[in-house]
């Protein structure tokens, strides 16, 4: 296992065992609920991976499912793994799902953005700009959301710096979130990640006109152990989904293949980025 393995990864692989190994059994949920002496709503969310089961709850689906042997020890262990609190946790009051505990753990993010900057490439001034607009008023919430974003940054870089590819409209350059000197300091900062080897950026030019997916932001993370299957992040006013389904991942991925193809190449999007950072700069 490697060092900072996400509990969220490991919360999301045990629920999906735990929900396999009740089908096998031939239970439904509501069997589960009454056999255990706990409410329905308990087993709805440990199988879809919104609490993890405390340690005697666990033992006794697992008898309840006859699992034994090195199947029960590893999934006793796969629990212990996801009881370990991760930095973010101590942010959950300001992060409303578990995308943060996700990303930590990608192996590769592939990310588009119609309107903003991802938080990934955010400057402090800029996610200032951002958390401010969502009529964020407390100075303390204010400072918590900004230092989760600084903090997720940290992905960018050493030994197992996370593989970044965004597709951005140029609408997201052209905003002068915080004014445009804000904005002309966060395409100078587009410009020195886009040259990391880990780092694709690519833009969605104003004369490319209608594309398909226009329009819906979405990220797909993709996790280096192949048992972890990828997840689509989808998010709008009404909160945020997580999909896992296969056909739907695939959907969405070719769906962001059409967005990278539409897209300028990485050097002319560099490009791209450098000209309208002269035009906020004044320059």
């Amino acid at each position: 296992m490697r060092v900072g393995r996400s509990p969220a990864v490991r919360l999301r692989r045990l629920s999906g065992e735990l929900m396999r190994l009740r089908g096998e059994a031939g239970f439904t949920r509501e069997d589960v609920a009454l056999r255990l002496g706990v409410a329905n709503s308990t087993v709805y969310r440990i199988e879809t991976g919104h609490t993890r089961p405390q340690g005697r709850t666990m033992r006794d689906l697992l008898d309840l499912y006859g699992v034994g042997g090195s199947e029960r020890t590893a999934l006793l262990e796969l629990a212990r793994e996801a009881a370990r609190r991760g930095w973010w946790h101590a942010f959950g009051d300001v992060l409303p799902g578990p995308y943060v505990g996700l990303e930590a753990e990608a192996s590769s993010v592939r990310n588009y953005e119609p309107l903003l900057v991802p938080g990934l490439l955010e400057t402090e001034a800029y996610a200032r700009a951002v958390v401010g607009a969502a009529l964020v008023k407390d100075p303390a919430e204010i400072e918590r959301r900004i230092t989760v974003r600084m903090e997720r940054q940290r992905r960018l870089t050493g030994p197992e710096a996370v593989d970044l590819w965004v597709v951005m409209d140029e609408a997201a350059l052209r905003r002068p979130v915080g004014g445009p000197a804000v904005m002309a300091e966060q395409l100078r900062r587009l410009g020195e990640v886009a040259r990391q080897p880990n780092v694709t950026i690519q833009v969605l030019p104003f004369e490319s006109g209608a594309y398909l997916g226009m329009g819906n932001p979405l990220a797909i993370l993709t996790f280096p152990d192949p048992e972890d299957p990828d997840v689509v992040f989808l998010e709008n006013m009404g909160g945020e989904l997580y999909l896992e389904g296969s056909e739907q991942v695939r959907g969405y991925v070719q769906v962001f293949d059409h967005l990278r193809a539409a897209a300028l190449g990485p050097e002319s999007s560099l490009e791209k980025i450098e000209s309208v950072e002269k035009e906020m700069a004044g320059r």
